[in-house]
């Protein structure tokens, strides 16, 4: 006889928490192949702004296949404990990720591209929060690879290209910047706190 769902995966909200990465992998393909559709007649800066949503959907792949991501930091953050649950690890990566990825697109399409510098330094600065541990401990984490192959030479093209325009200063490079780190800082500021109060008990 089966087991009974867990209140995780019984409702399709649970359902979803736990499968949006299968879900976001094949839509990066998808969207692979429609950017020279949707980007027809528009810049090449515009087009790698773009392309930061997609490759970034690819990446997540790697990272959360398999719950790997959240058993990760549950493990070297947590020490064991749930600090990052499957429903924060969702609203960080659809609402954080894609939701923020959409809104500087479409910035980035109807007020300036130097607004798409938002979704290029999500990019980058989780590139960095992955290198950056691996090179300190020596040792891999889930995402390491498409950080590397992905991220870097495509956020830093994207970067290069949106500059290169003359539309975007050092103003929207400091926004940019800024909005991809108090992004991160919210997620490590979530975990550590969620720790904790669990260690509380």
């Amino acid at each position: 006889m089966d087991p009974s769902p867990t209140p995780t995966t019984a409702t399709a909200f649970g359902r979803l928490t736990r499968g949006w990465v299968y879900g976001g992998f094949l839509a990066g393909f998808l969207l692979l192949a429609l950017l020279p559709v949707f980007t027809a007649g528009l810049s090449l800066a515009f087009l790698f702004v773009a392309l930061q949503l997609p490759i970034y959907m690819l990446h997540q792949y790697e990272e959360h296949d398999d719950d790997r991501f959240r058993r990760f930091v549950n493990r070297e953050v947590g020490g064991g404990l749930d600090v990052l649950s499957p429903g924060a690890v969702f609203v960080i990566n659809v609402g954080g990720v894609w939701l923020l990825n959409v809104v500087a697109i479409w910035l980035a399409a109807t007020a300036g591209i130097g607004f798409g510098l938002i979704a290029v330094y999500a990019t980058l600065v989780n590139a960095v929060v992955h290198i950056i541990p691996a090179l300190v401990t020596r040792r891999g984490n889930p995402g390491l690879t498409t950080a590397i192959v992905l991220f870097l030479p495509l956020g830093g093209a994207a970067a290069w290209l949106v500059t290169a325009t003359g539309q975007a200063g050092l103003g929207y490079h400091l926004l940019g910047l800024g909005v991809a780190v108090a992004v991160h800082v919210a997620i490590v500021a979530h975990v550590l706190q969620r720790r904790r109060r669990l260690a509380q008990g």
